[in-house]
């Protein structure tokens, strides 16, 4: 299983599945992360957090532990 804290910055990846249970999924589910939605890496964090990321025409920042839960193909 690949998820979207694995790709590199510049790359794309579609969302296969979110897990995640309650509140954190429905969180990420209201930001537009959805089933078969494009996601792309825009920039990473000095740190490495949080990942901002262009979905749906929009920038967003998520923090690892979020994209952890976003599995992609």
């Amino acid at each position: 299983m690949k998820t979207l804290k694995q790709v590199k910055v510049g790359e794309t990846a579609k969302v296969v599945k979110l897990h995640g249970e309650g509140a954190v999924k429905r969180r990420i589910m209201d930001m537009g992360i959805t089933k078969g939605v494009e996601v792309y890496i825009r920039k990473v964090a000095p740190l490495g957090d949080p990942v901002e990321v262009t979905v749906r025409g929009y920038e967003l920042s998520i923090r690892k532990a979020d994209a952890e839960m976003i599995e992609i193909e």
